[in-house]
């Protein structure tokens, strides 16, 4: 297909404007004036699966149905508008593409409205259970009965089993509990099956594309040839509609794919749909209901251009109310997910030292914690605990970041083992080596630690040798003599004070046989002190007797 001038895509706004002005009243209701019903009595063929399966075997072998595994994708649904020539005719058509990467996680079928509405038989737009349910993007699902609002088909939302067909057999889709994805015809052990039990099923009519090539001729056989309320099961195939399908890619990816049509007048036919669809890179792909149910929503508002008419103003168009919805919303977690985690409505929610969307993977190494997002502080090799971000320290290092080298005479990890060493010489701080070659800060301690010890030792020997050394003792013979000496030193020095005393005193000294006596002179009349002559001391001391004055008396004088 051709794409469009942008000119051309300018006027769907337009064309959206009016969609939107046409609903701005309530009392504007779709008259189902655009049908398109694959039977005209009940829904789908009378006949067994095992019918269909021999049917199917020339092409399919033993199943009648394909599987899908995808990969975990990653990222966000996303949405594609086009508007396309349809090869080989002169019809332009306008739809919507949407990729989704995680079936699993961002892809279920609503119930009409909410939950329960099958059970009430209910019809409600696409927009209506869009938006409740807070879809991303949304297009309408299966097939479901004009008159009575009946859901037709299977019907599995979120895990739950809404609807039985009774091994019905018409195109299915569904995603089982481990993200299988599965196309084609089941059985009703297949539908039953609590093993790998469906979380998503819907079905559908027509099985458009089976591994890559178009299917719709075996389709024709498998589902029969039932006539339809507007003419034969062919003509539903045949007939220019609007259409919805689902489908995947080589790569696992679920495509959604809507065509706005007005039966007869603009659309596609599944032939065309399905090239389309190949064109795309689809791989499997079925049909599901159309004509004027085919709608497309984005977040809550129509998106797409309807075919019925509105009443009681034919002026308009509105969105038909519908069955089942395809919705695409944000990923969401399967319990069975969350490995080391609690899944919650939107995630999983990882234990402490766990991360990724399933838990499944343990924090780097120098992280720990919720989501792993706190940094450990461990230094010199030290291992952090996940968990709580305690330390884990290597041998040779200790503390709680792993900051210390092990004391000197300790080794091992957490330095809890003791050196062997001879004469208690340090040792390998990691090994406990003997023989090994100290680290320069360690040797720098040892050197200074060394000092140290050496000066306390000098000191200690020298206070032990004082105290030991024997004190000199004197012999008898010794004392005595000393004794000796100092009384002899005493009588000395009491003569000297004797004589000291005497020399400043008045001595009057008479020797025997003389008849003289001596007197100083400096008292005799003070007549030294009046001439003004003094003897010195050794005239006093030193006088000097001669015989030529031995006569002399003292009356002579």
């Amino acid at each position: 297909m051709a794409a469009v001038s942008v000119k051309y895509l300018l006027l769907w706004p337009l064309l959206w404007l009016c969609v939107r002005l046409s609903e701005t009243e309530n009392s504007r209701v779709s008259p189902d004036d655009d049908p398109l019903r694959p039977y005209a009595r009940g829904h789908g063929p009378s006949h067994s699966h095992r019918h269909v399966r021999d049917c199917l075997s020339v092409t399919g072998g033993n199943t009648a149905h394909e599987t899908q595994t995808p990969p975990h994708h990653g990222g966000d649904p996303e949405a594609t508008v086009f508007v396309s020539k349809v090869p080989g005719s002169s019809r332009w058509v306008y739809g919507h593409m949407t990729v989704v990467p995680d079936p699993l996680r961002q892809l279920s079928v609503l119930e009409p409205g909410q939950q329960g509405g099958c059970e009430g038989q209910r019809r409600v737009s696409v927009e209506e259970t869009a938006r409740a349910a807070g879809c991303l993007y949304a297009q309408n699902a299966g097939f479901f009965n004009t008159e009575s609002g009946a859901c037709l088909g299977n019907v599995v939302s979120d895990g739950r089993m809404v609807r039985d067909s009774g091994g019905v057999q018409n195109a299915q889709f569904g995603i089982r509990r481990d993200g299988t994805l599965v196309f084609g015809y089941l059985s009703q052990e297949d539908v039953l099956d609590r093993s790998n039990p469906f979380e998503q099923l819907v079905s559908g009519v027509v099985w458009l594309l089976r591994n890559g090539e178009v299917y719709i001729n075996q389709s024709l056989k498998a589902e029969c040839d039932e006539t339809q309320e507007t003419g034969k099961f062919r003509t539903f195939v045949d007939v220019v509609s609007g259409r919805t399908a689902v489908g995947h890619d080589a790569e696992g990816r679920l495509v959604l794919f809507h065509i706005d049509g007005q039966t007869g007048v603009r659309g596609m036919n599944l032939w065309e749909m399905a090239e389309s669809l190949k064109s795309y890179g689809v791989v499997n792909a079925i049909n599901l209901d159309g004509g004027g149910s085919s709608t497309f929503v984005i977040n809550g508002s129509l998106a797409s251009y309807p075919s019925d008419h509105c009443k009681p103003d034919s002026r308009w168009r509105c969105a038909r109310h519908v069955s089942t919805v395809l919705c695409v919303h944000r990923r969401r977690c399967q319990p069975a997910d969350c490995g080391h985690g609690v899944c919650t409505a939107n995630d999983c929610v990882c234990d402490a030292g766990w991360r990724g969307e399933n838990c499944s993977q343990e924090c780097l190494p120098g992280f720990y914690g919720d989501r792993c997002n706190q940094t450990c502080a461990c230094v010199n090799g030290g291992s952090c605990d996940p968990v709580h971000g305690r330390c884990s320290c290597p041998a040779g290092f200790h503390g709680q970041t792993c900051e210390n080298v092990c004391a000197l005479g300790f080794f091992g990890p957490a330095c809890l083992q003791e050196c062997v060493c001879d004469h208690q010489c340090p040792c390998d701080p990691q090994t406990g080596s003997c023989n090994a070659t100290l680290r320069a800060e360690t040797n720098y301690t040892l050197h200074t630690a060394g000092r140290c010890l050496a000066n306390q030792m000098f000191t200690l020997w020298r206070r032990e040798e004082e105290e030991h050394r024997e004190q000199p003792r004197l012999t008898e013979r010794s004392w005595v003599l000393l004794s000796c000496s100092l009384a002899a030193l005493l009588s000395l020095s009491l003569l000297l004070h004797l004589l000291r005393a005497c020399r400043g005193a008045t001595c009057q000294w008479e020797p025997e046989g003389l008849d003289y006596s001596y007197v100083p002179l400096t008292h005799i009349n003070g007549a030294a002190g009046k001439s003004g002559f003094q003897l010195d001391d050794s005239d006093f001391q030193d006088e000097i007797w001669s015989p030529s004055r031995s006569g002399r008396t003292g009356d002579d004088e």
